[in-house]
């Protein structure tokens, strides 16, 4: 079908007769591109040689899937919102005023990366609950993102001293990032170990990696970094997208390595 698409987009005629293939077949190539740039091939050949559903149900299964997974360069809080849900808790927020409302608003900032206005609604939310841990360590990664470390820090260490494993270890890296960000890699590099240890991020492998590298630990630094490009080719989707960044970085290193 796919290929009866071209031949048909190639004649003017039937173009000028037919706009509405115009427009199935630009979609249908947005998708098929789309899917090879994933690496789904099932689906990129299901497109190919199928009719217009193969795409549009690529578009819904695939391609909204992956956005709706995807956080903000690799530094995303857990989880993806809408325009509309900030509509509604900017009015919820209107009428209850609560911490639990700012806090929630705050994340969707974040995860948009708009951080000064994530700031404010972090900041709102601890007018009214001040020793919410969330809403520290929240804080905390918004204002490090700020490029605001000095301030980031003893939010940081208060909430990973009081649960080390704070949103699955994401504070944890966060102040890890602080530290490092301060000129305290020597604090860092237990901290990256610590969460190696325990997890597979390769946000915490390619930040491990690099101080190893600074230091000249070059069999360390490469354990690390083909560890992030071997799972990578084994990752769903959504991850792989998710963490292109420091899979993008692993990759860089490792060439200056070799």
């Amino acid at each position: 079908m796919f290929a009866s698409l071209i031949s048909d987009f190639l004649n003017i005629d039937y173009l000028i007769h037919n706009p509405w293939w115009l427009l199935a077949f630009l979609f249908q190539l947005w998708m098929f591109i789309d899917a090879v740039r994933r690496s789904e091939w099932f689906w990129a050949v299901f497109i190919f040689i199928g009719f217009g559903v193969s795409a549009i149900l690529y578009f819904f299964i695939v391609y909204r899937g992956a956005a709706a997974a995807s956080g903000a360069t690799g530094f995303e809080l857990p989880g993806a919102q809408s325009r509309a849900r900030i509509k509604q808790l900017q009015a919820k927020i209107h009428h209850l005023d609560n911490a639990y409302h700012h806090f929630q608003l705050g994340d969707i900032y974040f995860q948009k990366g708009k951080f000064a206005e994530a700031e404010k609604s972090y900041r709102a939310a601890l007018e009214r609950e001040p020793n919410d841990i969330d809403t520290r360590g929240h804080l905390g990664q918004c204002l490090l993102r700020l490029n605001r470390p000095a301030e980031a820090r003893p939010l940081l260490e208060a909430v990973c001293r009081e649960n080390f494993k704070h949103d699955f270890g994401y504070s944890l890296m966060a102040y890890a990032e602080t530290l490092t960000a301060l000129g305290e890699t020597d604090e860092a590099l237990k901290i990256w170990q610590n969460v190696v240890e325990n997890n597979s991020y390769p946000r915490a492998k390619v930040q491990l990696a690099e101080i190893y590298f600074a230091r000249k630990q070059n069999e360390l630094a490469r354990a690390q970094l083909n560890d992030v490009v071997s799972d990578d080719v084994h990752a769903p989707t959504f991850q792989r997208k998710r963490d292109r960044v420091w899979i993008s970085r692993a990759k860089g290193l490792l060439r200056q390595m070799n």
